[in-house]
This record gives C-alpha cells, structure tokens and sequence, in this order.
C-alpha cells in the first residue's frame, strides 16, 4: 500500500510539473525617434541610407529594387525591455543599410513593424516583443532609389 501511494505521489508530482509553461512575449511599440537618436545608432549607420516609415513623406522614388524583411533578435539578459529593444531596432536597420547598398538602394521606404507577418504602420514607433532572455523586432520595407532633391 506505501509503495502504491508513494508512486500516486510521484506520478502527481510529474503531471504538475509538465504543465506547459507560457514564456514571456510582451509586446511593446517603441518611438522611432528614440531608437534613432541612440549613440549607438550614431556610431553603426552610416547615413548614406535613409529610413522612411510608411506615411511619412520622402522624396520621390526613381526605382524601386527589392521588398525585403530585417527579423533581429538581442540578448535582453540584465537589460530593460526598451534597451533590449532599441538594440535590436537597430540591428534591423544595420541589416537594411547593408542590404540597400548590396542593391544600390539609397533609401528604405514604406518600412512598417512585421512582428510574426503582421504588419503595425506607424510613423513615430515600432513593434518589439520582448521575453526573459531575448527581444526581437521585425521590419518590412521596400528598398529604392530616391531622387537627392
């Protein structure tokens, strides 16, 4: 009869703990601006590249190249979410610089929040999800050539 509770008891115990277990994915919308305004943003673009987000107003489009997405995720151990954030923020904009002048590309344009395909527009923040260990953003824009006036 001890034996027989002893295994109830432990099979109670394995049942409980493999319930599932819901990670964090909190979702924040982050200003642009701020994300833009970072020293490290300073230091990593080069400026050569310019990033209009859809609605905001750039000069008229001579060519357009390519549509592409810029998935990045950060570490976010013993960060804020919105450090996290603007981290990875960047990392995608990196990632578009570097893709605009593979194309020869000098603007990124119409560049909406594409977190898991969804699109979120907006001209003054972006989509991050942010969990215990990593922050992740996702943008989408077309890449094209800009008249310089």
């Amino acid at each position: 009869m001890q034996k027989f509770l002893s295994l109830s008891i432990a099979l109670g115990i394995l049942f409980a703990a493999a319930q599932p277990v819901q990670a964090r994915d909190t979702k924040h919308l982050i200003s642009i601006e701020e994300g833009l305004n970072t020293k490290d943003a300073e230091s990593k673009l080069d400026g050569s590249v310019k990033f209009y987000f859809a609605g905001q107003q750039h000069p008229a489009v001579l060519e357009k190249l390519s549509t592409d997405v810029s998935n990045r995720k950060t570490n976010a151990v013993g960060k804020t979410d919105e450090v996290a954030c603007q981290w990875a923020f960047l990392s995608a904009l990196v990632a578009f610089e570097q893709n605009a002048k593979k194309l020869g590309a000098n603007a990124v344009v119409n560049i909406v929040s594409y977190y898991k395909k969804d699109e979120m527009a907006s001209t003054t923040q972006f989509e991050c999800h942010a969990g215990a260990i990593m922050a992740g953003v996702a943008l989408k824009g077309d890449f094209v050539k800009i008249s310089n006036k």
